[in-house]
């Protein structure tokens, strides 16, 4: 109790309860409690053997908090529905095969990787009205890049953006050259453009060009010998770990490494051979996780893969990857490095295990794709393949399946729109799947709960009004050498101007309406008040015809005949008769032959 209180005050003015001791917890001890618990109870599980290894226990028991998931388990033996709840309890399990001994009894199911796919909600970013052909997104998700067929690229900007869904940069870095792949590097401050041209481009985050890589002389027969490209690109990618290193594979055979600091001359040059050692054109191009493997797809169907610091011998190669004559359209490797993802021309999806190269772990047939960069990609846990599908024009829907990495089954199909399926991206960090259409439409799947950020932040915010254009504001006159007195002050906002300009009575004032009439109020009407402005009224409305100026003299001499006041009084006596020449009849041409007619 407090020193010096009343007991009696202390309960009417609520300190009664200063006087209780606090309950005190001896974490140390509870700790050891359960420690000797668990001891006992292993006793009873000691020396059984286990039914998965047939070895026997022999191993320490472990004390830990588990995070369950229990539900209604489905036929293919997932949870349909999941409820989450928090549990302790004292298990021991097998350190061989992990498999869990305890009195509770729990079991446990793999939850249903369906699940993990957020396509609850969408959206649709308009691009334009041909084919999305390219597709980028920065490490954070702050901003999406889009190409097309229409030469195009948008910068969408998620955070910037409202409900109207409208790119805030449009821009045409390659001219009338297809834009066929964006990528920002592994900082994000840095687009790789690849275009139709054999020049790619480098961007910063804002779309104004930081360098472009130089032309090769396509007149040399030996590819290394050339500084770049000499034939048309068709794709490219950032290194993951070195951010100045692009990649770009081309027409001419080449696969090629370069460095944002030097754009005359490449890093280094990669020569995709056939089997008879002839050139062969690479398709697609990209680096493994780690940086240290370079793959590319080529025209032959083969797949070959190189050493990033050896480029002469390849170090993995498959021949027979897809068939040959076909563009394979896209290599994708899975996070942890060991698994390649390919998609061929030849409608298939396989699945390759990089260190047994010569077989495909699983293959996906009847994918059709009609465009040279169909998207293939990991999931962010790494255990589902997405891949898009083509449709003729009024054939159907273009769909977007996934398959399960390990059996290759297919798991979930999303109809995404009445043309085909060109681009996907499945982004790490905001659980959001980016799309590209043929028809010109990028669309963004996202789930509420599962999903970050990105399109999350634009759904929520209400479209803008559109504000009516403002003309009060006047040009801002910039004088640098005027005295100070005559310096206008600078612009600091245009709608802080417009507002300040709207409270101002003389700004604002609605002008006053012409005046008709001879004039009202001290106005002046429209024609004016002096004869000088009466003429000119008067000439205005004079509707006479003086075309003719023989005619226009002639309509006065009678009337100057009559009443001769201004000039005959004074030549009356010295003045000769006025002799008018007669008008001439317009001569006859219909009898002349056509060589003296006039020609007109």
């Amino acid at each position: 109790m407090l020193a010096g209180t009343d007991p009696e005050l202390a309960a009417t003015m609520g300190f009664s309860g200063f006087g209780k001791k606090a309950r005190s917890f001896d974490l140390e001890a509870m700790f050891e409690q359960t420690r000797r618990t668990a001891v006992e109870r292993s006793r009873k599980v000691l020396g059984k053997e286990c039914g998965c290894c047939q070895l026997v226990h022999r191993k320490m028991c472990f004390v830990f908090l588990c995070v369950g998931v229990m539900g209604e388990v489905s036929p293919t033996g997932y949870l349909e529905r999941e409820t989450f709840f928090t549990f302790i309890y004292i298990s021991v399990f097998c350190c061989c095969c992990n498999t869990v001994f305890t009195e509770l009894n729990l079991s446990f199911f793999l939850q249903n990787p369906v699940k993990k796919i957020p396509d609850s909600h969408e959206i649709t970013l308009q691009h334009g009205t041909k084919t999305v052909s390219a597709l980028g997104l920065d490490p954070s998700g702050a901003r999406l890049i889009t190409g097309g067929y229409d030469y195009d690229v948008k910068f969408w900007d998620f955070a910037g953006m409202d409900a109207s869904l409208q790119a805030f940069r449009s821009l045409q870095p390659c001219e009338c050259h297809q834009i066929k792949s964006l990528q920002y590097s592994s900082t994000g401050d840095v687009i790789l453009v690849v275009s139709g041209n054999s020049q790619a481009k480098v961007l910063d985050r804002d779309g104004f060009p930081v360098m472009e890589c130089i032309k090769g002389d396509q007149y040399i027969v030996d590819m290394t010998n050339t500084k770049g490209h000499t034939a048309m690109l068709n794709s490219g990618c950032w290194h993951p770990k070195i951010k100045e290193e692009f990649l770009t594979c081309s027409n001419d055979g080449t696969v090629r490494t370069w460095d944002v600091n030097n754009e005359k001359k490449h890093k280094s040059v990669f020569k995709p051979r056939s089997v008879q050692g002839k050139r062969v054109i690479p398709t697609t191009c990209t680096y493994s996780r780690d940086g240290k493997l370079i793959a590319a797809g080529c025209q032959d169907g083969s797949i070959q893969i190189w050493d990033r610091n050896m480029s002469v011998h390849t170090k993995f190669h498959c021949r027979q990857a897809h068939a040959p004559g076909t563009d394979t359209s896209c290599l994708a490797f899975s996070y942890d490095g060991t698994a390649l993802a390919s998609r061929g021309g030849d409608d298939t999806l396989k699945m390759w295990d990089i260190r047994q190269f010569k077989k495909p772990l699983h293959s996906a047939e009847r994918l059709s794709s009609f465009f040279p960069m169909t998207d293939c990609c990991f999931s962010p846990d790494d255990k589902i393949l997405v891949t898009g599908t083509s449709v003729k024009k009024g054939g159907g829907s273009g769909k977007l399946f996934f398959f399960d990495r390990e059996t290759f089954q297919k798991l979930y199909e999303i109809e995404v729109t009445d043309a085909s399926v060109v681009r996907c991206l499945w982004h790490p960090k905001l659980n959001q799947i980016m799309v590209g259409t043929g028809n010109g439409l990028a669309k963004v799947y996202y789930d509420p709960v599962k999903s970050q950020r990105g399109a999350k932040l634009c759904v929520v915010k209400t479209k803008r009004k559109e504000r009516q254009a403002e003309t009060l504001t006047q040009d801002y006159i910039i004088t640098p050498h005027a005295l100070p007195m005559f310096r206008e002050p600078r612009q600091r906002s245009t709608r802080k101007q417009l507002e300040k300009d709207r409270l101002d009575p003389m700004k604002s004032h609605k002008p006053e309406p012409p005046v008709a009439g001879p004039g009202r109020g001290g106005r002046v009407g429209t024609h004016g008040g002096t004869l000088s402005s009466y003429i000119v009224k008067n000439i205005a409305l004079d509707k006479t015809d003086d075309s003719n100026p023989r005619e226009a003299i002639l309509r006065h001499a009678k009337e100057a005949e009559e009443n001769p006041y201004w000039v005959a009084p004074a030549y009356a006596k010295t003045q000769p008769k006025t002799v008018f020449a007669e008008v001439e009849p317009e001569d006859d041409e219909t009898d002349k032959p056509e060589w003296k007619k006039r020609k007109i």
